[in-house]
Parts: C-alpha cells; structure tokens; sequence
C-alpha cells in the first residue's frame, strides 16, 4: 500500500490531485463517481486512492463514499451518514426524483453538466446539456443510486430476479469470498472501466439517437391534421425511430388530444400501423385495432377489414402490418371511425 508516498505527495504544493474512496470490496457507485470526476479538466490526470485512513482522507481533494460527511464546498460526497437524505428533489427543485443518492447521484447532481458539456464537447449552455443530464440521471444513475442504497423497485416478491444490472457486474468484479488473492486494485481498474464504457455508450446514444428522434416526432405531431383530420394519427418516415417517450412529452407540452396511432416503414418497404400505449411502458393501447382483425393475416385480413395490402395485425392489435402507406393509413382510420370495434 502506497501511504508514505501518497502523505508525501499530498504534502506537495506541486502534487497532482487526489481523489479519495473507501478501500476493500467495491461497488457500482464508487466506481463511476472516480470515473465521472476524471472525465473533468480539473481531475484528468488525478490520483486516485482506496483508504479508509483519515489523515489521507483529510487531505485529499476529493473524498467520494467514505468519510461520513456531505460537504460540496469541501468536495466531500458521502451518503452512508445517517443524518444524510438528499435526493434529487431535495437539491434541484425542479426534479421530482425521490431516490436517495449515493455518491455517484452526488457527483453527477454537482458535476454532470460539465462532465456532459466536456465529454460532448459542447457548450454548457447548450438547451440540450439539461434533457441529456435528466435522461442520463433517470436511465442510468438513478437505478445505482437505488440499488447502493438497498430501494426495492417495487413492493412485494418479484416475478423474476433481474441479476445483470451494471451494479450487479461491479459486484462479480470483486475476489470470491474464498479466493486466495484479496486485493481489489485490479477489480476496481476495471470497475472503473466497465462503468465508464457503459456511460459514455448511453450517452452516445441519447445525444446522437434518442435526442434528434425528437425533433422527427414533434415535425410528425406538428403535421398530424394534414395526414387525417383528426390530428390522431402521425406518420414518422423515418423507420425504428424511437418515438413513445418523446410522444408522452409533447402531447403534454403542447397540450395535445392524444396520438392514437404512428405509422412508420418497417425497413422492407412495408408498412406499420402501432396503436399509442396508454404510458411509454404499458402493454395496454390508447386504441388497439379492431378485435375481429385480430390474429388474421393476408387475404383473410383483407376480407374482413375490406382494405388492400393488410399482411397481419398482431393478437394483441397493438400493431399491424400493410404493403403501403395508404394502406396502413386506412387501417387506422378505420379504427378511429369504429371506436376499435369489429369493422
């Protein structure tokens, strides 16, 4: 263990800075508050230390899950306190997240705009910085907060367990309980790692994918009277574009009546008709295609709902499927005009 050399350097007005953790088994959230803290100018080039010895905690420049105290002005983000209960909504008053933070929710809560800014390279007061910094927090480090915090994600015994979370990874990086070797240095190093490829990876993918969905979503609800005048149904031309969570949003920002169907090619020159769930996440639809389409296929489909081009609607009618766009139009319409009846 390096003590004497790190004592030394801290004693140095020229030493690189230093950032401290708990030493000993490790977990998701410490893990990825080093990795978020190095992502900024400041701490590129930092030391990190696992201890629990005072005298380096005490003089090191960041002290992250040890150490018993929250202190930002001091640069201390501890959450294991009893006296300490921030959540998100408790620091940001517009959040309405209710999860107790650990410390890597502490960092990105005082760090993540700037860590998004520097790892995107654009300016922090770029409007996307705080959608990105709420996506990333809702996502991908809310669930770490709550699982190094030991909050169930619901009440009651599960259906099935649900064992390959980001924290549940970190914890198989630790040496088994009966191995020879307990030194968790390496375990960590690749912690570290791990936790970093998958941030930056969700990241990458809500700034570059998720993000311009949206802008397709509000041109395809901006223009929904054009395709029917109900202003129920909207056409995405743009295949697999991830369109329900940005939907849910702006019908609520720009007070809209509810999406009942999206139309979009399937990547084959084919046509789908999906029926607007009644919450991002629900199997349920606002309005599911008509019951006696249900399960049918091709001519049989054809026959009974009296349009060209239909290839099946799905058991459930959630969605459907037609050899055109018009097609897949009037099977909506249709649907509308029936109250998802049989038609």
């Amino acid at each position: 263990f390096r003590l004497p050399l790190l004592m030394a350097a801290a004693a140095s007005s020229s030493r690189r800075r230093l950032i401290a953790t708990h030493g000993g088994a490790f977990h998701c959230d410490d893990a990825l508050a080093c990795f978020l803290l190095r992502r900024l100018p400041d701490y590129r080039d930092a030391d990190i230390v696992r201890t629990r010895d005072p005298d380096v905690l005490s003089g090191s420049d960041v002290v992250v899950d040890v150490g018993g105290v929250y202190d930002p002005k001091r640069h201390r983000y501890d959450h294991h306190q009893r006296t300490f209960s921030e959540s998100m909504s408790t620091l940001r008053p517009t959040s309405t997240r209710t999860t107790k933070l650990s410390s890597a929710g502490l960092v990105f809560h005082h760090f993540g705009e700037r860590i998004l800014a520097q790892v995107l390279g654009i300016s922090l007061s770029d409007p996307k910085i705080p959608i990105l910094w709420d996506k990333m927090y809702v996502n991908f480090l809310e669930e770490i907060d709550a699982i190094d915090n030991g909050i169930s994600q619901f009440d009651g015994e599960p259906r099935y367990l649900f064992t390959t979370n980001l924290s549940a990874r970190v914890s198989h990086l630790n040496p088994a309980w009966n191995s020879d070797n307990s030194n968790t240095e390496a375990g960590f190093t690749k912690a570290m790692s791990l936790v970093g490829e998958e941030f930056l990876g969700r990241l990458n993918f809500y700034h570059n994918s998720w993000l311009p969905a949206r802008g397709e979503v509000e041109a395809a609800v901006t223009g929904s009277k054009e395709v029917d005048v109900s202003g129920q149904i909207i056409v995405l031309d743009k295949g697999h574009c991830p369109w329900k969570e940005h939907l849910f949003e702006l019908e609520k920002e720009m007070a809209l009546q509810p999406i009942m169907f999206v139309l979009f090619p399937d990547g084959n020159g084919l046509w789908r008709v999906q029926a607007v769930p009644e919450t991002p996440n629900s199997f349920n639809s606002r309005l599911p295609l008509p019951e006696n389409w249900r399960g049918l296929r091709d001519e049989e489909l054809c026959a009974k709902s009296g349009i060209e081009g239909c290839i099946f609607v799905h058991a459930s009618g959630f969605i459907g499927g037609n050899k055109s766009r018009d097609g897949a139009l009037r099977m909506a319409r249709e649907t509308l005009r029936g109250g998802g009846e049989g038609v």
